[in-house]
């Protein structure tokens, strides 16, 4: 019996790819006016200073998402270092995204049935915490949820054993007792499963290629809400 339900927030709760490309590009507009640089340099040089980034810390620590640390790094490699600019760069690209971000079809209802069922809901998510909480908001989904785990509170990114630990520690349950929903089938999905949770795989382009991975795949909340009467009264 599954007791609690744990979702992903970027590409599994709304679509990450489309909201990140007006952000970068809102970004770049004001690199273009506000800087004077060019949008390939600017392109390039963040990409440098991810990598900075990535060499100091490795790919295990939440900092890596954390875009004001990018663009100090990427402001500090420039001769004429202006810092000033790196909260206008961060603001420019969150508040882009977090306007045009929506939530997915569905996900809303699914979640409003589950928390009307007694299913705990929570949120399973790489990156720093503020900025999830700012989503999640955004989603219109924080009233509803249970518990909240980000890779900054675990100390530990997805696969890892310590960040799922955490999520069914808050859970309240046993592990087998737990799903978790999200996009990426390494870390959502295989990570859920091999610490004991039910992995989904959210994959709206699923094809079969993806259906034959051995895990249970959702590629419509709102179809699999028709589909398994989640929302029916039985």
């Amino acid at each position: 019996m599954i007791r609690a339900v744990i979702f992903d927030i970027d590409n599994t709760m709304y679509n990450f790819d489309r909201a990140h490309k007006a952000a970068m590009e809102a970004l770049f507009r004001y690199g273009n006016h506000t800087l004077t640089l060019q949008t390939d340099f600017m392109r390039e040089r963040l990409a440098a200073a991810q990598k900075t980034i990535l060499d100091r810390l490795g790919t295990n620590a939440s900092a890596i998402h954390n875009r004001l640390i990018r663009f100090q790094t990427f402001l500090e490699s420039k001769p004429d270092v202006d810092l000033t600019r790196a909260l206008e760069m961060y603001h420019t690209y969150w508040d882009t995204l977090l306007d045009v971000m929506e939530p997915e079809p569905g996900l809303q209802e699914l979640i409003t049935t589950l928390h009307g069922r007694g299913i705990r809901i929570g949120i399973g998510s790489d990156m720093t915490a503020y900025i999830q909480f700012k989503k999640l908001e955004k989603l219109g989904v924080l009233d509803q949820l249970s518990f909240i785990v980000t890779s900054e509170e675990a100390g530990a990114e997805k696969p890892s054993p310590e960040f799922f630990r955490l999520c069914v520690e808050k859970a309240g349950c046993r592990a087998e007792e737990c799903a978790f929903i999200g996009d990426s089938l390494k870390k959502d999905v295989e990570g859920a499963a091999a610490n004991g949770l039910h992995g989904i795989w959210y994959c709206p382009k699923a094809g079969e290629s993806e259906k034959k991975e051995g895990y249970p795949v959702i590629t419509s909340y709102i179809e699999y809400l028709e589909e398994s009467g989640t929302g029916k009264e039985n």
